[in-house]
C-alpha cells in the first residue's frame, strides 16, 4: 500500500487469529506499511482461511529461535507500531519486551491485543468472542426473552477487539505527533465489549432500559423495531422508531389505525398486526411496496446477496476479494487519501526474503536465517 491516510507508517504485526489480524488488515488498507510475521509451517486454519490476511506482506519467523527474535527486533528498530495478540507477559517471555522495544526506539506504538486485558484475575484465562460478551453484560443483552443467542464474533473480537485497538494505536500516534513518544496500549475484547453498551448503561442509569431482553424500545421488545417473517420463510427488519417514520409503515402495511405507537398497552395488538400483515407477501414484495419510503423496511440479505442489491453495488461496498469473491471494501473513505485494495492474500512466508532484503537485509544475512530456521521462505 503507497496511498491511504497512513502512507508512511510502518506497522510491524506478530501474526495470530481474530482481532488482531483484522487491525492490521485495517490498518494496512489505510495505507500503512504493514508486514506479519508468521510462524514457520503455520497451520491454524483460522490463521490460514479466516479471510484475514490480505493487504500486506508475510514472513515467516520462528519466534522462538534466538536469532528469529533479533530479526524482529532489527524491524522494530525504525518501526512505528507493533502489534501483538498473546495473553499478557508472553511477549516479554519471548524476548520482546515493550519497555525494552521503547527504550530502543521511543517513539514505537505497541498494540497489545488481549481478550481480558494485560492485569486483573481473569488475565491468563482463555476466551473467545462467546466468553468476553458474557462477561461484558453484553451477550445478557442479545436474543429473545427465553435465552441469550450466541452472537457471530462481532461483539468482542472484531467490534470491541479490534477496533478498539486500531483506535488506540491512532490515538497514540497522534499523541506521540505532539510528545515525541510512543506508549503501550492495552486493548481487552471485554473491555470493548462493554465500552459498547454505554448507551444502554445510559438508559438503563436513566430509568428508560429494563435489565431484560426484549421488552425495550431497541432490542425487539417494540412491535415497530423488530424482525418478521414473511411468506416466502424469509425475513424483513423493521425500524420504524420516529412517529413519521411508524405512520409510513402502518399506511404500507394497510393495518394500525387504531393504535397508538407508543402506547406499551397497544404493542402486543401491534405486533399481532404487524405479523399476519408480513407474513401475507413475500419479503422481496414487501421490499418493493417500501421501496423509497421513511419506513425503515429492509429485507434481510442473506450474506450472498447483500453484494448484490443495488445499494450496495452502486457503492462498491463489496469488491472482488484475492481469491476471487466478494469481499467487504476498505472502510471508511477519504476525499484526499483514497485508499486502494483489497490486496493479495500471501501464505505464511511468501515475502521472507524479499521484505527482509528491502529492510536491509543482506543476501549474505537471509541466506544464513534460512540456514539455521530462525526464517523460512514460502
Amino acid at each position: 500500500m503507497t496511498t491511504g491516510p497512513l502512507a508512511g507508517i510502518r506497522v510491524v504485526e506478530l501474526g495470530g487469529i481474530g482481532p488482531g489480524p483484522f487491525a492490521a488488515m485495517v490498518l494496512a488498507e489505510l495505507g500503512a506499511d504493514v508486514v506479519r510475521v508468521d510462524r514457520p509451517g503455520e497451520r491454524n486454519v483460522l490463521a490460514l482461511q479466516g479471510g484475514l490476511r490480505r493487504s500486506r506482506p508475510s514472513i515467516a519467523v520462528d519466534l522462538k529461535h534466538p536469532d528469529g527474535v533479533a530479526v524482529v527486533r532489527r524491524l522494530l528498530g525504525d518501526a512505528d507500531v507493533l502489534l501483538e495478540g498473546f495473553r499478557p507477559g508472553v511477549l516479554e517471555r519471548l524476548g520482546l519486551d515493550p519497555a525494552e522495544l521503547l527504550a530502543g526506539n521511543p517513539g514505537l506504538v505497541v498494540g497489545r491485543m488481549t481478550g481480558w486485558g494485560q492485569d486483573g484475575p481473569w488475565a491468563q484465562r482463555a476466551g473467545h468472542d462467546i466468553t468476553y460478551a458474557a462477561l461484558s453484560g453484553t451477550l445478557h443483552a442479545l436474543g429473545p426473552r427465553e435465552r441469550p443467542v450466541a452472537p457471530v464474533p462481532l461483539v468482542g473480537d472484531f467490534g470491541g477487539g479490534a477496533m478498539y485497538l486500531v483506535a488506540g494505536v491512532l490515538a497514540a500516534l497522534v499523541s506521540r505527533g505532539v510528545t515525541g513518544r510512543g506508549q503501550v496500549v492495552d486493548a481487552a475484547m471485554v473491555d470493548g465489549s462493554a465500552h459498547l453498551l454505554s448507551m444502554v448503561h445510559g438508559m438503563l442509569g436513566a430509568g428508560a432500559w429494563r435489565d431484560e431482553r426484549a421488552v425495550n424500545l431497541v432490542d425487539g421488545g417494540a412491535p415497530f423495531y423488530d424482525v418478521y417473517e414473511c411468506a416466502d420463510g424469509r425475513f424483513v427488519a423493521v425500524g420504524a422508531l420516529e412517529p413519521q417514520f411508524w405512520a409510513e409503515l402502518v399506511a404500507g402495511l394497510g393495518v394500525g389505525g387504531e393504535f397508538e405507537q407508543a402506547d406499551r398497552a397497544t404493542w402486543p395488538a401491534q405486533r399481532a398486526a404487524f405479523t399476519a400483515a408480513f407474513a401475507s407477501r413475500t419479503r422481496d414484495e414487501w421490499a418493493a411496496v417500501f421501496e423509497g419510503t421513511d419506513a425503515c423496511v429492509a429485507p434481510v440479505l442473506s450474506l450472498a446477496e447483500a453484494s448484490a442489491h443495488p445499494h450496495l453495488a452502486a457503492r462498491r461496498a463489496f469488491v472482488e476479494g484475492p481469491g476471487g469473491t466478494p469481499v467487504p471494501a476498505p472502510t471508511p473513505r477519504f476525499s484526499g487519501t483514497p485508499q486502494v485494495g483489497p490486496g493479495a492474500e500471501p501464505v505464511p512466508g511468501a515475502d521472507t526474503t524479499t521484505y527482509l532484503s528491502a529492510r536491509g537485509f543482506t543476501a549474505a544475512e537471509v541466506d544464513a536465517l534460512l540456514a539455521s530456521g530462525a526464517v523460512a521462505q514460502a
